[in-house]
């Protein structure tokens, strides 16, 4: 479901843009707002959410789908925790749909998917450990990578129930908002696949932008 929002990126409290390949990490508040945007178009931003007070309570994403009976998110969509509490809730899409089964590239996968020479290309789940690496104040380890949100990337489910990558549905400026349901801890790897169309082969910066409420 499309759905524009109001808040002009001016009036924001942060706002930082997020080259491809690197990662992205910052606490909200709840209430507070964060935008997603796909400056360039074409990109896939694979995004996890954490409670910020307990961080073993997270974005889980059989919950969301079994609440919501949708694969896909979009405007209006609940993200569920593990506990099965409401964590955030998207209340601005102007992509349409975003991915919950795609999961993030790694080393390994690259490897099986396309050639063993791939496996030294960077992925996203490198990026979220650098990130957990060299941010420890967020009281993250290697056992809190759990399954993501692909933002603005377009995994397709085949008539026999299998996923296909495909090339996306977003565009330049394309944005989604979430309102934070509780204190969150955002964790987004700005995808660097270069061996699928997730990213138009061209992997792009993204922008966070965050507002009071």
């Amino acid at each position: 479901m499309i759905k524009a929002s109001n808040r002009q990126p001016e009036t924001g409290v942060y706002r930082q843009v997020v080259d491809a390949g690197d990662y992205f990490i910052h606490r909200l508040e709840a209430g507070q707002v964060v935008r997603i945007v796909d400056l360039h178009g074409n990109q896939a931003a694979d995004t996890l959410f954490y409670h910020a007070n307990n961080v073993s309570e997270r974005y889980c994403a059989n919950n969301t789908i079994r609440a919501q009976a949708n694969v896909y998110l979009t405007a209006s969509s609940v993200l569920k925790t593990n506990l099965n509490n409401n964590l955030l809730e998207i209340v601005a899409d102007t992509c349409g749909r975003h991915d919950t089964l795609g999961g993030a590239c790694a080393t390994e996968s690259n490897t099986v998917r396309y050639d063993l020479e791939k496996r030294t290309m960077h992925a996203c789940r490198d990026s979220w450990m650098l990130a957990v690496q060299e941010q420890p104040q967020y009281g993250l380890g290697k056992d809190d990578i759990t399954h993501n949100i692909n933002f603005f990337m377009n995994v397709p489910i085949t008539a026999d129930g299998k996923l296909t990558f495909a090339d996306g549905i977003s565009a330049p400026g394309k944005y989604v908002e979430l309102r934070a349901l509780m204190d969150t801890i955002v964790l987004i790897s700005n995808c660097p696949q270069l061996n699928n169309p997730c990213n138009g082969y061209n992997p792009t910066p993204i922008e966070v932008i965050v507002w009071a409420r």
